[in-house]
């Protein structure tokens, strides 16, 4: 009923957090609900949060929410490339760092995502990302492409994709995957992790 009435703001951010009804519905998966909001020709999908400043698509992506982030994408003035204020990070980074094959399948099939665009806090790419948290099916999709760079060294601690994926002993079938491909290996530490709200 309140998205029926005109001088109703779809855009209106709460004041605590600065969270839109519509990044709100996203992170949760609440698909009918963010179906309604974009219904809305004034609702803008690409309003970030004022914390981390992450868009719907973000959270929806970071969080597994396949039907959202599915529309989203199909909207013309979604940008999936959109980084976050906080980190730099994009919507890829969150499907790449939790393991989310089906999100980062949607985000790779657009061609205005760049797999290989580095975060602004530790100037990582995805595929370091889904090395140190062991997701090995993201990791062969990034692999199988030919505009991700598989040697990236991390500008925090001078990691590379490989080194990330040997620091964890589970890792070793991932690290395996990688030595086919040349990737050097360069000791480091380990990288601050994004805040989420």
């Amino acid at each position: 009923m309140l998205l029926q009435r005109e001088d109703v703001d779809p855009n209106q951010a709460d004041t605590g957090s600065g969270w839109t009804p519509l990044l709100c519905a996203a992170k949760n998966g609440h698909e009918g609900v963010v179906k309604m909001l974009l219904a809305r020709e004034d609702n803008d999908p690409n309003l970030a949060d004022t914390g981390c400043g992450a868009t719907p698509l973000s959270w929806a992506a970071e969080h597994r929410h396949e039907g959202v982030v599915k529309m989203l994408l199909v909207r013309e003035d979604v940008d999936p490339d959109q980084a976050d204020t906080g980190s730099g990070q994009t919507p890829l980074f969150g499907a790449a760092e939790n393991g989310h094959e089906g999100v980062l399948k949607m985000l790779l099939a657009r061609e205005d995502v760049d797999p290989d665009r580095v975060d602004t806090v530790c100037g990582q790419a995805p595929l370091s990302c889904a090395a140190e948290n062991c997701h090995e099916g993201i990791i062969k999709l990034l692999l199988a492409r030919e505009d991700v760079n598989p040697n990236q060294v991390d500008t925090y601690s001078g990691r590379t994709p490989l080194s990330c994926a040997a620091e964890h002993g589970q890792c070793s079938q991932r690290a395996r995957l990688m030595v086919g491909r040349p990737i050097g290996r360069t000791p480091g530490q380990g990288r601050p992790l994004r805040k989420t709200a």
